[in-house]
């Protein structure tokens, strides 16, 4: 029987023989964790060494390109503004207002909220950049689908709101925030103070980086799965099947740039939430 070629490098997506199809005596080469794991451009597998332990992969470097992209646009935008604003400064206005007032403003007020604009902004432009990768030619790899990414960005939410909670609060204060504290409850107040420490010390974070990271790498293991299948089935009458599989590509990608907009706007809109109930009084 012929069998699949394994590529050299893990992160090659299609990695089997351009001349594999149906028919052909190859099996499937369905995608799996080798579609997401990467070797070194730089480090210790890719050549030129930095330190041990220490490498630079094709994630990275999607990360560092769409921080750029980032704030490169930002900056074309922003830098000379104008009171009559050229296309691409309405475009990054009508970005940077949508999330102010959409978001920031909506979930933890404007006077309280205007601080943190500037955080909430870059953090919805660097996910939903991270996201978009997936579509992108050549790269067509979602960076949040490693969950190194969205958990960095997890804990830096999860730092902001606790330092608020504490410094707002007091340390009295802010457990009771934490634990949900309702003498109301009476005796079953213990019970539901350990609950809602544990949920929001522990669950809370997890939850958050694991929504992202969740729906990003299964949205990219459909889309592989089907353009491996695309390929696979173009031989002989499995071309009719190739057709629809090709159009369940078109379809997700669509699908995709949905999702992608959508888990950024939810990643935001809990970051916003936390920090609103940091801010808020206890009762």
């Amino acid at each position: 029987m012929k069998e699949p070629a394994v590529s050299a490098e893990p992160s090659q997506v299609l990695a089997f023989e351009t001349d594999c199809h149906i028919f052909d005596g190859c099996g499937f080469p369905a995608p799996g964790l080798h579609s997401f794991m990467f070797d070194p451009i730089v480090g210790e597998a890719g050549g030129a060494a930095l330190w041990p332990g220490v490498y630079f992969n094709k994630t990275m470097l999607l990360a560092l390109l769409g921080s750029i992209i980032i704030l490169g646009f930002f900056w074309a935008a922003f830098s000379k503004p104008k009171v009559v604003p050229g296309k691409l400064q309405m475009v990054a206005e009508a970005g940077y207002d949508f999330i102010r007032r959409g978001i920031v403003y909506e979930t933890i007020g404007k006077r309280e909220g205007e601080k943190y604009v500037p955080l909430i902004v870059s953090m919805f432009f660097f996910v939903w950049m991270m996201n978009l990768w997936s579509i992108v030619p050549l790269a067509q790899f979602p960076v949040t689908s490693i969950i190194a990414y969205p958990a960095g960005l997890a804990l830096i939410v999860y730092i902001t709101w606790v330092s608020l909670t504490f410094k707002r609060h007091g340390f009295v204060g802010a457990f009771k925030n934490i634990a949900g504290y309702d003498k109301s409850l009476g005796a079953v107040l213990p019970l539901s103070m350990t609950i809602e420490l544990f949920s929001n010390l522990l669950v809370r974070p997890f939850t958050h980086a694991v929504r992202l990271f969740a729906n990003m790498f299964a949205g990219h293991t459909l889309l592989v799965l089907f353009t491996i299948a695309s390929w696979y089935l173009l031989n002989g009458i499995g071309i009719a099947y190739a057709g629809v599989s090709f159009v369940m590509v078109i379809v997700m990608t669509a699908f995709e740039l949905f999702i992608q907009a959508l888990q950024a706007y939810v990643f935001v809109l809990l970051a916003c939430s936390y920090i609103q109930g940091a801010l808020a009084e206890h009762h």
